[in-house]
């Protein structure tokens, strides 16, 4: 099944926040969804400008309006210090107005598969339909130094050490501490044991998850 429907995204805004994986999985939501509607891609905070997609800045309702009459998918944005790009000139609100679906970026994480978030972050949309949270496998059995995002915040509310080995339990308990987000999809399960760890780690959650792999296109909902 495609990870749209697992995740059970609908029209409006939907907001990806957590660890690395983000862009790419906003990405893939994008194709699959272009095929039910018009979808508009965007930041709450930053990212890069993408390849593969128009990108408009600071635009109208207008301007989008007419690109979207052409585009199935664009990034509206606006222009952030060096490469990257920040949050549009309309509100998320409007641009749900626009398009069958608004993905937004709403977290970062340094491209880090763990992070713990401080009190200015995520920065999730008001009208987010979906919240979805994502977490690296691959950062489970590293110590928290190396894996997390914000490795003190991290070890804090672990109650462990920055040299602490993170399990899936550990990555469970950080989350549900922090209570974001209402799907949680763990990526980077590609092989028997990651497959195995992320069975450990969703099963601590009530709140369906879903794993799989976005560089293979292969997805299941653990429950």
């Amino acid at each position: 099944m495609q990870i749209s429907s697992l995740l059970q995204i609908g029209r409006g805004v939907t907001a990806l926040i957590g660890g690395g994986g983000k862009t790419t999985l906003m990405y893939t939501l994008a194709e699959e969804l272009k095929g039910r509607g018009k979808v508009i891609i965007c930041t709450s905070t930053k990212i890069r400008q993408p390849e593969q997609y128009l990108t408009l800045f600071d635009a109208t309702a207008e301007e989008i309006a007419a690109a979207l009459g052409e585009q199935d998918v664009l990034c509206t944005a606006g222009r952030a210090d060096g490469d990257k790009l920040c949050a549009p000139q309309l509100s998320f609100e409007e641009l749900a107005r626009l398009a069958d679906f608004v993905i937004v970026e709403a977290d970062g994480a340094k491209r880090l598969p763990l992070k713990a978030h401080a009190p200015h972050e995520p920065v999730i949309p008001k009208s987010a339909q979906r919240t979805v949270l994502v977490v690296g496998i691959d950062g489970i059995g590293k110590t928290i130094a190396e894996t997390c995002h914000r490795p003190a915040l991290y070890a804090g509310l672990a109650g462990a050490e920055e040299n602490t080995v993170v399990t899936p339990e550990i990555a469970a308990g950080v989350i549900l501490a922090e209570g974001y987000g209402d799907r949680i999809y763990i990526n980077k399960v590609e092989n028997a044991a990651s497959y195995e760890a992320a069975q450990r780690l969703g099963e601590l959650f009530a709140c369906p998850v879903v794993a799989g792999s976005l560089h293979m296109g292969v997805y299941t909902c653990l429950h």
